[in-house]
């Protein structure tokens, strides 16, 4: 993928997309902003989902442990994986150990991060996604855009388009009516749901003192993988832990209302363990690092692994709702995506990840919209300095050439001076090219040669002071 400026420059002149994303991004932040308003103590739980994030992060070696005792203790295997190739040979060798040549899919943030649908593909086991944005994108034969939302840049035309193109079954006649899309998507899914002997879940939260995971949708496909399948493997990020049950009462009241504004999510799944006769018969737990431990060494930058996935910076981001999700080359996008990508690659590896921290206007948007008090802006400046920091070896960039000079100017009160009085003859050579009068009487410079066009393009230059702060003062000026 190329770096975000690139990406972003493609995705400004695709005017559907603009469209698409500004009618879907605006009717969610209506919706969350009517739910979130009905609770009174909504900072409050925002407070408390932070806290008890952030407590958990502190101890993620002791709950980690305690997880994986309780779910042993429930009849689940489970497995350590370091990165994505551990965790996909894990999954692929659980399918062929059972001959499985196919599995359904819940919705998964973390199987799209490691690539398990491509690493599956590789040794012979299909994948089907089950949930209807995921659907669209696989049979569009795309990538996802948004975190809930994955076909937000498609209209129901386009989707009417990809159905008719990739489902063999596609009711003939098919019309653009999202109740037909859906019931072609229903019939599509229903005799894999039936057939398929095992299923590949996410979690959005592990209860460490149960062995509990819990995983919330809307549209039921989840339901359907996670009790028909004789066998479930369940790939979660080390960081969806939370320590007990009443904990996860927070999570349940916060995630709705900040994702898809809904007070509570039409299904809430939960797990613990093999129970006979009843469900999938055999469960693994497949707990991933890939990353995350370099993120959680980071001070700064470890409250990005209190995110729960909601969304809510997506749909109030400025620069995401003009460009999508794409522009961000990583399945986790806008700014969320613009913090944890980096973190979890590590800065320095890739131009293309490297770019994302400045993928922003650190409007703060993000920060006020998150359920968990994220300060994405004060984590986007701290990663932008380690960017800078990554890159100071070598060729210095003429950005860092202009800091470096600015230095050496500021730091000695003679050069200083002296420069200040050499701007003050430049004003009299200067001032006749002004095109344009500033307020406070200043000319504005016309158009420079190159390298000063850069700014004189787009951006007044004033024409620089015919005296210094320091003459002024000297003469007697005040304020």
């Amino acid at each position: 993928m190329p770096a975000f400026p690139e990406a972003a420059r493609k995705a400004l002149a695709d005017t559907q997309l603009r469209r698409n994303l500004a009618h879907a991004t605006g009717t969610i932040r209506a919706k969350r902003a009517a739910v979130v308003g009905e609770v009174g103590e909504w900072e409050e739980l925002r407070l408390a989902g932070a806290a008890i994030k952030d407590n958990t992060l502190r101890r993620l070696d002791e709950y980690l442990l305690q997880l994986e005792a309780s779910l042993q203790a429930r009849g689940a295997t489970v497995h350590w994986a370091r990165d994505a190739a551990e965790a996909c040979e894990i999954v692929a060798k659980v399918a062929h150990t059972h001959g499985v040549d196919e599995v359904v899919k819940v919705k998964s943030m973390v199987t799209q991060e490691i690539g398990l649908n491509e690493a599956l593909a590789e040794h012979g086991v299909t994948a089907w996604e089950t949930d209807l944005a995921e659907l669209i994108v696989q049979l569009g034969d795309d990538l996802p855009s948004h975190i809930l939302v994955p076909a937000i840049h498609r209209n129901r035309a386009e989707i009417r388009e990809i159905f008719r193109r990739g489902m063999d079954d596609a009711p003939p006649g098919l019309s653009d009516e999202p109740a037909e899309l859906a019931a072609a998507a229903r019939l599509h899914l229903r005799e894999k749901f039936l057939r398929a002997r095992m299923a590949v879940s996410g979690a959005n939260f592990a209860v460490a003192d149960s062995g509990t995971l819990v995983v919330v949708e809307s549209e039921g496909n989840g339901r359907m993988c996670l009790t028909l399948p004789e066998v479930l493997v369940s790939v979660v990020g080390i960081e969806k832990i939370v320590p007990t049950w009443s904990d996860l009462d927070v999570f349940l009241q916060l995630l709705p209302r900040s994702s898809t504004g809904e007070r509570m999510n039409p299904y809430t799944s939960t797990w613990s363990g093999v129970t006979p006769g009843d469900g999938p018969q055999e469960m693994h737990v497949v707990l991933l690092d890939n990353g995350r431990t370099r993120a959680l060494a980071d001070e700064v930058g470890r409250q990005a692994l209190r995110c729960i996935r909601c969304s809510a910076c997506l749909n109030v981001c400025p620069v995401y709702e003009r460009t999508g999700g794409h522009a961000y080359g990583s399945v986790y996008p806008g700014p969320i995506g613009a913090i944890l990508n980096p973190l979890l690659k590590g800065v320095g590896v890739d131009e293309q990840t490297d770019s994302l921290p400045y993928a922003s206007s650190l409007c703060g948007a993000c920060f006020d919209a998150c359920p968990v008090r994220i300060d994405i802006p004060e984590v986007l400046v701290h990663l932008r300095s380690k960017v800078v920091d990554a890159h100071r070896e070598g060729t210095p960039k003429p950005e860092a050439l202009a800091m470096k000079s600015a230095s050496w100017l500021l730091s000695d009160a003679r050069r200083l001076s002296a420069a200040e009085r050499g701007l003050g003859v430049a004003n009299r050579a200067l001032t006749r090219f002004g095109k344009r009068v500033l307020p406070g009487g200043r000319r504005a410079l016309g158009r420079l040669p190159w390298p000063g066009s850069l700014w004189t393009n787009a951006r007044d230059l004033p024409a620089p002071s015919r005296e210094s702060f320091r003459t002024w003062w000297r003469r007697g000026g005040r304020p």
